[in-house]
């Protein structure tokens, strides 16, 4: 494994890091929901840390502007 397991606001910290940083690099909306919830699985954070986050929500700026990407159960 990678060491220690991450805990609440950490595993929240690296999805919406990893999120802003693909928002810069152009990725969509869409591709974004589906990107977030690949960052993290089960293994990565504390036990009962994948029931406590049932959305991770990241505010972006796209090329049209403003947007709040939101990632449905963000850790499988």
């Amino acid at each position: 494994g990678r060491g220690l397991k991450l805990n609440y606001p950490e595993a929240i910290a690296l999805i919406t890091s990893e999120v802003l940083e693909k928002i810069r690099e152009g990725m969509s909306v869409s591709d974004l929901m589906t990107y977030g919830a690949q960052i993290l699985t089960c293994d990565d954070v504390m036990e009962g840390i994948p029931e406590m986050i049932h959305e991770v929500q990241v505010e972006g700026t796209f090329p049209d502007g403003t947007k709040l990407v939101t990632i449905h159960n963000p850790i499988q």
